[in-house]
């Protein structure tokens, strides 16, 4: 899709400034019922689309992404722009700077639609979470767009952007991917800086593109990867790489495992016939599939679960009511009956979070406090250094390590909101791939049919670490051969 419209910005078919009314006519149309956006910078994108008109009069030549309309989660900051990550504690908060990935996406003259609903503080997986709205799925407004990257996810599948950014925790770019029928990669931990992204857990989260194809996701990853000295975490590995041109390799004699433990007899059905499917079109391919171990799998949600909070609880103590947005001291149903600092925190953060936010807290302060951070956040660790370890021997053996994304298709709004375990789980084929590092992308391998509406299910490649472009050249392949197949 972007290379198609780029050829057409070239040709003189269209001009990135029609490009742009086209995108924000839709966002009209469209958005009321989808609510992707929570914020439209129709200014700030006209004025990019014309300098890249102007360009292109000049004769210039532009960037494969310059002019292309595409749209950002709500948690990755654009200076001077109002940045909430979904949450009330920052409901009047401007960004001062621009993250890593912005600046160099503004480097090579992008168009920014606006910015998208996620959960609150990327904590959730439906994106029902957010303080301001519930994005709805295009496929079904009736269910939900998975999470925390809804907003983006549902923005590409709506046609209300033709790539967008979001971030990934513990699947946040996959699942939504998975559940609205579009393209989502989660890079290497350290492929792309998180400068700019507010933190979550920050030795899982990680900026990736969602996109209508894996050669969309491809150009986007190319534009944003790269060695950042603002993010010590960041890797000085293969920045300069244009990441679609690996797009078409022959994949003959490449290996695929299917680790045993994903796909037990409590796999839907239907999703396991998708996924049957999936690896028939796999051996057309040339490749070889062969069924491999991660024996520790089963312990990856829990140990998720302990991680993800306690570095939560750490890097949320910054929202306290004196450095960043919200800061209230009603001196009502107070603790302290005075006005003092400690008031200001208790009252900002009671008001300025949401259910969510505040379990994930206490979750992670309980499993920190003395006494207890050697039994849960120690032990959790070491769980995650045996899932790296089964990671490693499984990549002795494969290329590529391959499941569904998501055990299930989108759920409907509501169904799973009182019961945070429920919705835990969903997160279960993802989770590793942030514990672990290596990169993952969901790609559509099917429909099923509840109620009438074809629901997209995705299908989930993980790969070695620092090697997205064999990755995406094997998702690439998929696609061809699935489409080729429809």
């Amino acid at each position: 899709m972007i290379r198609l419209l780029h050829n057409k910005l070239v040709a003189g078919e269209i001009t990135a400034v029609d490009l742009a009314k086209q995108y924000l006519k839709i966002i009209k149309e469209k958005d009321g019922e989808i609510l992707a956006y929570l914020t439209v910078l129709e200014e700030q994108m006209l004025k990019e689309a014309s300098f890249v008109d102007e360009q292109l009069k000049r004769g210039e030549t532009i960037d494969l992404l310059a002019g292309i309309p595409g749209a950002i989660k709500d948690n990755i900051l654009i200076e001077g722009i109002r940045t909430t990550s979904a949450s009330k504690i920052l409901d009047n908060y401007i960004a001062p700077y621009d993250a890593t990935v912005i600046a160099k996406l503004k480097s090579v003259h992008v168009s920014v639609l606006g910015k998208t609903n996620m959960d609150e503080f990327a904590l959730g997986s439906s994106t029902e979470n957010s303080a301001y709205q519930i994005t709805k799925n295009p496929h079904d407004l009736t269910r939900v767009p998975g999470g925390t990257s809804g907003g983006s996810a549902a923005a590409v599948a709506a046609g209300e952007a033709v790539w967008a950014l979001g971030s990934d925790t513990g699947g946040s770019i996959r699942q939504p991917a998975s559940f609205c029928g579009v393209v989502g990669l989660k890079p290497t931990y350290g492929r792309v800086s998180r400068y700019g992204l507010m933190a979550g857990a920050s030795s899982l989260d990680q900026i990736g593109p969602i996109g209508q194809t894996v050669e969309d996701v491809a150009i986007v990853l190319s534009r944003i990867a790269g060695h950042d000295p603002h993010d010590a975490t960041t890797a000085d590995s293969g920045h300069e790489k244009k990441y679609e041109d690996y797009l078409g390799g022959d994949v003959r004699g490449k290996k695929i495992g299917i680790p045993k433990e994903y796909f037990s007899s409590d796999l839907d059905p239907r999703i396991r016939a998708l996924c049957d499917t999936a690896i028939k079109h796999f051996t057309a391919l040339g490749v070889e599939i062969i069924e491999i171990s991660l024996p520790h799998s089963s312990y990856a949600l829990p140990t998720y679960y302990i991680i993800q909070p306690c570095e939560v609880s750490s890097n949320f103590a910054r929202y306290d009511g004196i450095r960043y947005g919200l800061s209230i001291n009603d001196e009502k149903d107070s603790a302290e009956q005075t006005s003092t600092l400690l008031e200001t925190y208790l009252d900002t953060r009671r008001h300025g979070f949401g259910p969510e936010v505040k379990r994930r807290i206490m979750l992670g302060t309980y499993s920190l406090s003395a006494g207890y951070y050697d039994a849960y956040y120690l032990k959790a660790q070491k769980v995650r250094a045996l899932l790296k370890q089964d990671f490693e021997k499984a990549f002795e053996q494969v290329d590529f390590i391959f499941s569904p994304t998501a055990p299930e298709p989108a759920f409907k709004i509501g169904d799973k909101s009182a019961d945070p375990i429920k919705m835990y789980l969903g997160d279960i084929y993802t989770i590793t791939a942030n514990l672990t590092g290596v990169p993952a992308i969901s790609f559509p391998i099917g429909t099923v049919t509840e109620e009438g509406k074809e629901l997209p299910i995705g299908g989930q490649l993980q790969g070695k670490w620092f090697d997205e472009e064999t990755l995406l050249c094997m998702a690439d392949a998929f696609e061809k051969e699935y489409k080729k197949s429809k």
